[in-house]
């Protein structure tokens, strides 16, 4: 598979306090992703730059920030229903020897409460797993036709 270089600091930058997940929410066509799930509560997407092959971002289509703060119970569990379901749609689509799932983010940038869900691909020595596995600064160069396949193959083990 091949991979580059991000700069995910110069990719904050830019965002210069818009938040992303806002902006693919409304639709704004400088956030374009691609969408593998969207109701009136949650929207999943496959990351514009994945560490990871398959690396799916779910979050509450509303603005919130705190994991759980901002939520009753009976929302954030409806969400996690939402994670689960995007969670095993990919687990069924993309080799997965562990699913990751887990809320990055801060109020200095990506603000907007987001899970990342990522499968670890099996074979990947112990060393570069979990967390070494997603900070190590490389992306997964896929064009626009393998992102818009993986996406379709995500939603439709979604239905």
């Amino acid at each position: 598979m091949r991979t580059s270089t991000y700069d995910f600091d110069g990719l904050h930058r830019r965002l210069a306090g818009r938040c992303f997940v806002c902006e693919i929410v409304a639709g704004n066509p400088d956030f374009t992703h691609h969408i593998v799930f969207r109701d009136d509560r949650a929207v999943a997407f496959l990351s514009k730059y994945p560490q990871v092959y398959g690396y799916v971002l779910v979050a509450p289509v509303r603005h919130l920030e705190q994991v759980t703060g901002d939520f009753s119970e009976s929302e954030y569990l409806e969400l996690q229903q939402i994670v689960y379901r995007v969670a095993e749609a990919l687990r069924n689509v993309v080799p997965t020897e562990r699913l990751y799932i887990l809320s990055l983010g801060s109020q200095s940038g990506n603000a907007h409460i987001h899970w990342h869900v990522v499968p670890l691909p099996p074979g990947v020595p112990f060393e570069d797993q979990q967390y070494a596995l997603l900070s190590k600064g490389e992306i997964v160069d896929l064009n626009e036709e393998e992102m818009t396949a993986l996406a379709e193959r995500i939603r439709n083990q979604l239905g």
